[in-house]
């Protein structure tokens, strides 16, 4: 099972271990609380339907914002670690 294999991957000593797109496996790294950094980019277009990153299997999980730059085309660059567990008062 991969959620096994990334286990035993992130006990070694090793470079980062880096997932590009893949909707599905996201979810699983998600589910699993297997993500240490996100990077996340937001384009300054929306094009309808499409595949949803953060889907109806993700757990409430609070983030910080660890570092954001802004593209010379508008594109957001976000990484964010995960903190947790959401905290009803954190949206304040």
């Amino acid at each position: 099972m991969i959620v096994a294999e990334l286990k035993k991957l992130k006990e070694q000593d090793g470079p980062d271990l880096w997932v590009h797109g893949g909707g599905n496996l996201i979810q699983t790294l998600l589910k699993h609380h297997l993500i240490d950094v996100m990077h996340v980019r937001t384009f300054r277009v929306t094009v309808g339907n499409g595949k949803r990153l953060f889907a109806e299997v993700t757990q409430p999980q609070e983030y910080t914002l660890v570092d954001s730059k802004i593209s010379k085309t508008g594109v957001i660059l976000a990484s964010y670690k995960p903190e947790g567990v959401v905290k009803t008062e954190s949206f304040v």
